[in-house]
């Protein structure tokens, strides 16, 4: 079956906003369980400090980054939004479900987004650390001017 043409979608502002992250200092990262060219692409295009794709879990892989990083897992956030997601969300410091995440995932989190999975819900989160942190103004004045 391989050789196939691989469709993903990313929105825009999901990945703008990481990008808003990374101008205030803080690190953005990928885990999937699934190996994808397209994905590897688009976190090449935006910079994406981790990607980590493997098809055996993605607690080891957070595990891995943490171990890089020196960070340890209540330093993060992490938005999830079907089982395979779990074993993370329970560790870190701010689990996050997206509005179409399964119910099982909806329950771990800590907060579940308004906006569906690819479809802002990464924004939205963005959005909300900065503000806790206050460097949302920081942002928007930079491009205001």
């Amino acid at each position: 079956m391989g050789g196939g043409i691989e469709n993903k979608r990313f929105n825009i502002r999901d990945g703008l906003g990481m990008k808003f992250l990374q101008q205030q200092g803080i690190r953005v990262g990928w885990v999937s369980r699934r190996p994808s060219e397209a994905t590897i692409q688009r976190a090449d295009n935006l910079k994406i400090d981790f990607l980590a794709q493997r098809d055996h879990g993605k607690v080891d892989a957070v595990q891995s980054i943490l171990r890089k990083t020196n960070l340890n897992w209540q330093d993060v956030c992490y938005v999830g939004d079907d089982i395979v997601d779990l074993g993370v969300m329970k560790r870190v410091g701010i689990a996050i479900a997206v509005a179409d995440g399964v119910a099982e995932v909806k329950a771990a989190a800590d907060y579940i987004t308004r906006a569906p999975g690819g479809r802002g819900a990464v924004r939205e989160v963005v959005e909300m650390i900065l503000k806790a942190q206050d460097k949302w103004d920081r942002v928007v004045a930079e491009y205001a001017s």
